[in-house]
């Protein structure tokens, strides 16, 4: 590496994508964002566009090369993370409609759709090995749940289909022409078996998915990659024209967006879990052996550092959950609009009344001594893998002021973080010693959420010292594809570094937050005993 270098990241999520150009010290030099189009429609679909997405991440990548100078023969590589969705390629490389629209524009499967939930239990009832590599269960937000609903429902699509591609390996098809998927992807959303490396034919046989069998994988991934390894010839010349970067620049196989902010941010194997979150949140840890936790993804092999295996836990709604919470409250406008005035969002106003009505950070958590949240709204991924399950509140009043709003705003950071002690308890129970939990995301920069969530936990809480650690590490994988540094670990050393980190207060404060954790844990059994109740009526 030299000074003058810089790596490219690129992250694509679930409403934006976003470019960072990084120098060889893992210094964020600049970046550029474009949102992204999403399509709702009953029967929990959610559809986007890979046309949408790839012109929202050119358009990202020139403004921020741009903004750092302008020079395209400075990014030595590149590396792409997007959501694990589902991407259906056509004839030619065109798009495929995916829903009941028929609209080809909208020709991928979302992550968080749940429109193949009874596929998954019908996976699920089969019992085979395979599923013991995901906890037990598939979840509806994996891509062959996804694949045998489109089989099912959406028959010429299923056959016209070419390709299907995670996101993220969609990314590495576009900018380099090659089909080659990445380890981190086939392995923790596609059940590719890395350890063994293979996919396994008796599987897809069972649940009704011979066809890729029959096929030798073909449409889903014969070459696999390990991460950060070079994908094809780098950038073609037509993808560098949009992108405004040099025909031949490497990129690197690809990650899951979650998984890109954990590459830099694990610094030992069983030490650290690496807590993403966004719309929903991810929490993982690598171990030096397989380990088999109920309810928890995996473990995988080589998905996120060579070597390791990975756990991957998640909430599938956090963010999402929160922002769904308090803008359902009555007090939510006139809070929005004092926000406003402040020239902030409407949750940073919300956690500064917060700290102000606490006296401190601490003590905010107080605030929510009379209501409990669990934020379910999307299911319950980890440890109960119950994608069924909902959200629940207890404790609702007819206060309307903004007090009350920013209690339940309070109540919702501490059942969200109850969500992950529910997740980090799970894997201590079989032997995960974690000793931190290194955030990122963007609620990771509330200090308010850092500090509930080490008390939630009775664990240290470690906040990256980049802004931007999911678009660093996609930026390592162009750091390893170019040469630049021999591999991953050797990246982290050089470009990624740690910053703030908030200890647990214990004693009162950890009795309170066992109290609430009681309270939460209740409510999620009550939910389940209600739904239980209402079946057969």
């Amino acid at each position: 590496m030299t000074a003058n270098d810089l790596f490219l990241g690129v992250d694509v999520g679930t409403g934006s994508a976003r470019a960072g150009l990084f120098d060889a010290a893992g210094r964020l030099v600049a970046t550029a964002k474009r949102p992204i189009r999403m399509w709702r429609e009953p029967g929990e679909i959610v559809e986007q566009s890979s046309a949408d997405i790839w012109r929202a991440v050119c358009e990202s990548v020139r403004e921020a090369l741009a903004a750092a100078g302008g020079d395209p023969a400075r990014v030595r590589g590149l590396g792409f993370d997007a959501t694990c969705s589902l991407v259906a390629v056509g004839p030619g490389g065109g798009p495929l409609a995916v829903g009941p629209s028929n609209d080809a524009q909208r020709d991928i499967v979302v992550w968080m759709d749940h429109r193949a939930i009874a596929e998954a239990e019908r996976i699920n009832a089969t019992g085979h090995p395979v599923l013991q590599y995901v906890g037990g269960r598939i979840s509806p937000e994996m891509e062959t749940p996804k694949l045998l609903w489109l089989k099912e429902n959406k028959p010429d699509t299923f056959a016209a289909a070419e390709h299907f591609f995670d996101l993220a390996d969609y990314l590495s098809w576009r900018a380099t022409g090659s089909t080659a998927r990445s380890v981190c992807t086939i392995t923790c959303k596609w059940t590719y078996l890395a350890h063994e490396g293979r996919w396994d034919e008796d599987y897809f046989r069972t649940i009704g998915l011979s066809e890729f069998a029959d096929e030798g994988f073909a449409r889903i991934g014969r070459e696999v990659l390990d991460i950060g390894e070079p994908v094809g010839a780098g950038l073609t010349a037509e993808a560098a024209a949009d992108l405004g970067l040099v025909a031949g620049t490497p990129v690197g196989a690809a990650l899951i967006d979650a998984h890109a902010g954990g590459v830099g941010t694990v610094s030992g194997v069983g030490r650290d879990l690496a807590l993403i979150m966004g719309t929903s949140a991810c929490a993982m840890a690598v171990t030096a052996d397989a380990t088999f936790v109920e309810g928890v993804w995996g473990p995988y092999f080589g998905a996120m550092l060579p070597g390791a295996w990975l756990l991957e836990g998640g909430q599938s709604g956090y963010g999402a959950a929160l922002d769904h919470l308090v803008g359902s409250h009555p007090g939510f406008v006139a809070a929005q609009d004092a926000a406003t005035r402040e020239g902030r969002g409407v949750l940073d106003h919300l956690e500064a009344r917060a700290v102000a009505l606490g006296g401190s950070l601490e003590a905010a958590a107080r605030l929510a001594a009379a209501i409990h949240v669990v934020p379910d709204h999307l299911g319950n991924r980890s440890p109960h893998a119950d994608p069924h399950a909902t959200g629940t509140v207890s404790g609702l009043t007819l206060a309307a002021d903004e007090d009350a709003i920013v209690r339940l705003f309070v109540a919702g950071l501490c059942g969200l973080s109850y969500g992950t002690r529910d997740i980090v308890e799970a894997m201590r129970g079989k032997g995960v010693a974690l000793e931190r939990i290194v955030v990122s995301g963007g609620a990771s920069r509330s200090p308010l959420l850092r500090r509930i969530l080490a008390e939630a936990t009775g664990t240290a809480v470690v906040l990256p010292e980049t802004p931007e650690p999911v678009l660093l590490g996609s930026a390592m994988l162009g750091a390893v594809a170019s040469g630049a540094v021999p591999d991953l670990a050797s990246a982290a050393s050089r470009m990624c570094r740690a910053g703030e980190t908030v200890e647990p207060a214990g004693g009162e404060t950890a009795r309170f937050h066992a109290a609430k954790f009681e309270a939460y844990r209740a409510l999620q059994a009550a939910e389940r005993r209600t739904r239980a109740a209402m079946a057969g009526a």
